[in-house]
């Protein structure tokens, strides 16, 4: 039974992409507000990714039981097709249904190669950010959508960085990441196309400049101490947790009325304004309007008003 408190108990998620960054925050705030959540990565306890990064899947798992849902983490290669066959069919076997799809798989920046026109960037580490960004969600999507529209009032949640109207007037570190980025965008257009009659909505989304365990990592920092990062990237300051576009996803999901966002491109920043959640610490930064009106305008780093 839902409750104030837990708004999506009993609804069976799945996170694809889920063992770090936004994926894990998404992951652990579904579990937080009751889900049943299965998080599939490529990380894990035995193995890791090219990505080389400590953080392992069965950790999300547990996370998002320990935040008070079912945690479910599972190892799979969305390249795969096979193994996404196999994992949809367990969730169906399982849980007879899905309630929420998000698409967050990645895992290229480590082949992206920041501002280097396309006859200088590697074409194999290019191509293959492309397949990781795009041929996955498209697999993810061809399995399991058909368990997601067996019953009405299906979300699905596109995972990108920037907004529509961002990336449309921004170009972002290289050809093939600027694709990346897009493609998500593009995809939830499509898939509010092909969805609308089955009563599913979907959505791309974005948070803002994240601070993920690699970005802590970059900047020498931990969550605790995130903002001396500050002193050497003022505008770091405009930085939000992952667990807040994890609360962005929640509400889109707990929201009876989420039809209105159906093809939308919208980000955390945003949807904390209209549905009133936070990050961890109270504060609501809405990074993209900020990047626009602040960071690329050239002013002096300054979040006043934008947290």
């Amino acid at each position: 039974m839902t409750t104030q408190e837990q708004p999506l108990a009993g609804k069976v998620a799945l996170v694809a992409g889920a063992t770090r960054g936004a994926g894990r925050g998404i992951a652990v705030q579904l579990g937080a507000a009751g889900a049943i959540v299965y998080a599939t990565g490529r990380s894990t306890r035995e193995r890791r990714s090219e990505y080389d990064r400590p953080e392992t899947i069965e950790e999300t798992g547990e996370l998002v039981t320990a935040a008070g849902g079912t945690g479910i983490a599972i190892p799979v290669d969305h390249l795969v097709p096979e193994q996404v066959e196999a994992l949809v069919a367990r969730i169906d076997a399982e849980q007879g249904g899905l309630d929420i799809l998000v698409n967050d798989i990645f895992g290229g920046d480590v082949l992206a190669d920041w501002n280097k026109p396309v006859w200088e960037h590697s074409l194999d580490d290019g191509l293959r950010l492309l397949r990781l960004a795009i041929d996955t969600h498209l697999i993810t999507s061809r399995f399991a959508f058909p368990l997601l529209i067996r019953r009405p009032g299906g979300l699905v949640v596109e995972v990108t960085d920037g907004t529509a109207a961002y990336n449309a007037e921004n170009y972002r570190i290289n050809v093939y990441y600027d694709l990346a980025k897009i493609a998500p965008i593009r995809l939830a257009r499509s898939w509010a196309h092909e969805l609308a009659g089955h009563g599913a909505t979907a959505i791309a989304l974005t948070p803002g400049w994240l601070r993920s365990e690699l970005m802590l990592d970059l900047f020498g920092v931990t969550e605790e101490n995130w903002q001396d990062a500050c002193a050497a990237q003022p505008h770091f300051v405009i930085s939000e947790t992952p667990h807040f576009v994890g609360r962005a996803v929640v509400a889109l999901a707990a929201d009876p009325e989420r039809a209105r966002w159906n093809g939308e491109s919208t980000s955390s920043g945003a949807l904390a304004q209209v549905y009133g959640f936070t990050d961890l610490d109270g504060s609501a930064p809405d990074a993209w309007r900020y990047l626009v009106e602040v960071q690329d305008a050239g002013k002096p780093a300054d979040a006043t008003g934008y947290r």
